[in-house]
């Protein structure tokens, strides 16, 4: 039987993460489950990554030649994701044409309403639905606008440790590809991945995407804040945070991180639930059933809970594994409990094989 590898990339503002899976001949949808065969993350120094942008591509080559050594991928082909307030994700509906087509004709479409010219952007569509519309056959989807030279700074980067971008994908999709399986495929829901510095907000239907939003706060925010609040180190303040959460009581030794904490993730769970009331404002037959919650910065104790009460919705840690097999060379149990980091990569990898 015809097998398919593939490496999923995600390159974060703490981290990159990198997920081989195999496929059998009927890939994501076949029979056989995909087996997890490799996986390995490797941390970041702050600010090699900014905003979702490789700043020091250096330094991100040299720890992703480090992350290649250490979980010793066989292939330097790779998927890679993108995802900061620098990627446009708008619904678009179009006149029907091939597909190939109508990518091709995006820059005449679409120039007029984009803040930023179409020959310093890289564009993209995912249909959704078609329609007979007023002027013939149409198409539903979304447009993706990314700024060029954002999608480069990662790519030189990728490829400086030697690796091979075969494509690159939205990291909003990939979260929607790792996640809506069992349960979840057939509900609308809304997937929150809280990174170090960018959470992306994503809010699907049927496994369809229907709603991208990307907000510019993430855990490191949380992290910074305490450390400016009590003048401590960073690796310090990141141990008090995990330490008081956000919504519990605590001594009076622990009010200033307290408040430092409550500060950032109010203002960014009040961002999540503003996008939840635009969608549930644009789809009134299709209201959010679940919230996702994804990423390094989704632990934070508390925190389910927290938005759970802000958005009056049930809230869940999302496991990109459920359903994979692992292979022997992969270190399952090291994942215990936080399956949801690897969310990205995993996806990414669904997203080639697709």
């Amino acid at each position: 039987m015809a097998t398919t590898r593939v490496i999923g990339l995600d390159i974060g503002s703490s981290s990159v993460r990198a997920a081989e899976l195999e496929f059998g001949s009927g890939g994501p949808t076949g029979k056989t489950p995909p087996t997890l065969v490799r996986l390995g993350q490797v941390p970041l120094p702050i600010g090699a990554v900014r905003d979702g942008e490789v700043v020091q591509p250096e330094t991100v080559a040299s720890a992703l030649r480090q992350l290649w050594a250490q979980a010793k991928f066989e292939s330097k082909d790779v998927v890679i994701g993108v995802g900061n307030q620098r990627v446009i994700v708008r619904e678009l509906d179009l006149p029907w044409m091939p597909l190939a087509q109508l990518k091709a004709s995006l820059p005449y479409q679409v120039g007029d309403s984009l803040p930023m010219s179409t020959d310093d952007a890289l564009l993209d569509y995912y249909p959704t639905a078609e329609f007979d519309g007023p002027q013939g056959r149409s198409v539903q989807g979304m447009l993706v606008a990314a700024q060029r030279d954002t999608v480069n700074a990662n790519v030189m980067a990728v490829e400086s440790a030697g690796l091979r971008p075969r494509m690159v994908d939205l990291n909003a999709f990939a979260l929607v590809r790792a996640l809506t399986r069992g349960e979840l495929a057939g509900a609308t829901a809304a997937f929150v991945d809280i990174g170090a510095s960018i959470t992306t907000v994503v809010i699907s239907s049927h496994g369809t995407p229907r709603l991208v939003r990307s907000l510019p706060s993430g855990g490191h925010n949380v992290t910074a804040a305490v450390a400016s609040a009590l003048g401590v180190p960073l690796p310090e303040a990141e141990a008090i945070k995990r330490e008081v959460g956000i919504g519990f009581a605590v001594g009076p030794d622990r009010t200033s991180a307290s408040e430092a904490v409550s500060a950032v993730v109010r203002a960014l769970v009040e961002s999540v639930r503003n996008t939840f009331v635009y969608y549930a404002g644009n789809n009134a037959g299709a209201p959010i059933d679940v919230v996702v919650l994804t990423g390094g910065g989704s632990h934070l104790p508390g925190l389910g809970q927290y938005l759970s009460s802000a958005s009056r919705l049930p809230v869940t840690l999302g496991d990109p594994l459920a359903g994979l097999r692992s292979a022997k060379t992969v270190q399952r149990e090291a994942l215990n409990g936080h399956e949801s980091v690897v969310a990205l990569p995993v996806g990414l990898a669904y997203g080639v094989a697709a």
